[in-house]
């Protein structure tokens, strides 16, 4: 049976509930955002906004800055907004997860905005929230054997120039880990683990459920999976399933081409996708905050966080 004191259990958790999660989403979603085209004034809303989330949190900057400019192509200047974890302050890591979500959406066509809720603000709501847990935990003197490296990547909209452009940087060298000074390569990256899509519950397996998460690494049984077991020992039994609905062509197109974590993938890096699924909202301006099922996508964050914990020990 699971404990009255669940929260008292899992202190994390309580840094996490539905309104709070709206409220981030709504203003993601909020005309002053504009639909977060890259290299638009409310794509520039958007990084502000994220990097005053991560000094919140105590996340750290990287080589002195959150932004990280890059060429997206058009004419256009993307920001990469990504922030430093330390997992432990007596016994310093040069273990390194990337914990990724693209915050760019299309912005405005034929004068209608599309605010981008589940594509892809709920990724990046899901992404501050393990951040706010995580901050907690250090507060409360948990320590971890790895670092996170959160990255909010931009131009995803633009044949994923983001995450090829962070791909790049990691791999020329140019970043340091701001606790030592060091240079992170990608042979120190443990995985990548990449937020898509986090929020629906319009687009459901077989079943039926609305309490289900896509979670695709590339293989072909979930039966035993870490992720499986932190759903059954925290008690959050949502449906979990590691192909896409089922199909192995577009579990394998998902999984090595289409999404922020796919040059990770292509560079040996383990990945793993995180999302419950391309809905009928898609591209549409009623893709918004309301639109979103906020209990069961809490429940999808607190998985992500056990998992990434014990990925972290």
């Amino acid at each position: 049976m699971l404990c009255s004191n669940i929260f008292a259990q899992y202190p994390a958790r309580n840094m996490i509930w539905e309104d709070k999660l709206k409220r981030d989403v709504g203003f993601l979603c909020d005309s002053i955002c504009a639909g977060r085209a890259s290299g638009t004034a409310g794509a520039t809303e958007a990084a502000f906004y994220l990097m005053r989330r991560f000094e919140k949190a105590g996340i750290m900057r990287m080589n002195g800055s959150y932004a990280k400019h890059f060429y997206a192509g058009k004419g256009t200047i993307g920001h990469n907004i990504c922030g430093f974890f330390n997992g432990s302050n007596k016994n310093h890591s040069n273990e390194y997860i990337i914990v990724g979500a693209h915050y760019d959406n299309i912005g405005y066509l034929d004068g209608k905005m599309y605010p981008g809720a589940d594509a892809n603000a709920s990724g990046v709501v899901a992404m501050l929230s393990l951040c706010d847990m995580f901050s907690i935990m250090k507060i409360l003197g948990r320590s971890y054997r790895s670092n996170v490296i959160f990255v909010a990547f931009d131009a995803k909209e633009m044949d994923f120039a983001g995450s090829n452009a962070f791909w790049r940087m990691l791999k020329d060298g140019e970043f340091t880990d701001p606790v030592n000074g060091n240079v992170i390569s990608p042979k120190q990256i443990k995985m990548m683990i990449n937020l898509d899509q986090m929020g629906s519950s319009l687009s459901p397996l077989e079943s039926g459920r609305e309490d289900f998460l896509l979670a695709i690494d590339g293989k072909k049984s979930m039966e035993n999976s870490l992720l499986q077991r932190c759903n059954s020992s925290y008690k959050l039994d949502l449906e979990l399933c590691n192909t896409y609905y089922n199909s192995e062509t577009f579990s394998k197109l998902f999984y090595e081409k289409l999404g922020d974590h796919a040059v990770f993938v292509q560079n040996k890096i383990p990945s793993l996708l995180i999302t419950s699924g391309i809905t009928m909202n898609n591209n549409k301006t009623r893709d918004n905050a309301e639109s979103l099922n906020y209990p069961v996508f809490k429940k999808r964050i607190y998985l992500i966080w056990h998992y990434l914990e014990y990925m972290m020990w």
